[in-house]
């Protein structure tokens, strides 16, 4: 796989069958980090996700340390409305995972804590804005990091 997308306790299936389309659709693995607020199963989710789950790895997890074990530590980075590094300033490397949390609450202080200041990523929105959709944001951050390594086995 190119990437990895985690999505920490993801809440919402549209959400969820969004990024596992863009997963399909990008080569990117796809990382579920339980509690999940939903059934894999849900037609809301294969709504979304339509038939592309076949056409990507989504695997579920117990916990964000599990996850990054089963994947051979990656390099990390979280988006975050509190992250301070621009999204499009790392330079990005084959293996990184892009981690983002649940639509109302966003990641833990402590997860972002864990991760060195250059590596908590934001995107930029207008003053007053909270936040971008979990899908949208998810979408952002893995075309910058295909887009800097020419776009590989895209056609």
């Amino acid at each position: 796989m190119m990437f990895n997308v985690i999505l920490y306790e993801p809440e919402i299936p549209p959400n969820t069958g969004n990024v596992i389309r863009l997963c399909a659709n990008t080569g990117t693995a796809l990382h579920l980090i339980e509690p999940l607020g939903f059934d894999l199963e849900e037609k809301k989710l294969r709504r979304a996700g339509l038939d592309y789950r076949e056409f990507v790895s989504v695997t579920t997890h117990k916990s964000l340390d599990s996850c990054l074990q089963v994947l051979g530590q990656p390099r990390v980075f979280a988006l975050s409305t509190r992250g301070k590094t621009q999204y499009d300033i790392p330079v990005f490397a084959k293996g990184d995972a892009f981690l983002l949390g649940p639509e109302t609450r966003g990641l833990p202080q402590a997860v972002l804590d864990a991760l060195p200041e250059d590596q908590r990523l934001r995107l930029p929105m207008r003053p007053g804005s909270r936040s971008l959709n979990l899908s949208n944001a998810a979408a952002v951050i893995v075309y910058e990091a295909w887009r800097q390594l020419g776009f590989a086995a895209g056609s």
